[in-house]
């Protein structure tokens, strides 16, 4: 299920350089970040909703290649945005 446009715009505006900079490897991330956070919430509740788990998973390995991306790219950056998402890494 995607964010809320509001959810989104605050994520773009706060890790973004401009309010349309929805390209930027750190927006894509910490967008990623709250979809995940949202379908973690969800499979609380729905223990056997498989098909959403396989989308969660996929959405964890898209995160890491970008993470990985960024790492190579950007470091500082990166533990930038390690530090401000709370990820463990």
């Amino acid at each position: 299920m995607p964010l809320a446009k509001d959810q989104t715009k605050e994520i773009v505006s706060s890790f973004g350089a401009s309010d349309k900079d929805t390209g930027n490897t750190r927006v894509q991330v910490a967008l990623l970040t709250a979809r995940i956070t949202e379908l973690t919430e969800h499979f609380k509740t729905h223990k056997k909703d498989h098909a959403s788990r396989r989308g969660l998973l996929k959405l964890v390995g898209r995160r890491r290649r970008l993470l990985a991306y960024l790492k190579k790219n950007d470091l500082e950056g990166y533990r930038n945005l390690i530090q401000q998402l709370g990820l463990r890494k």
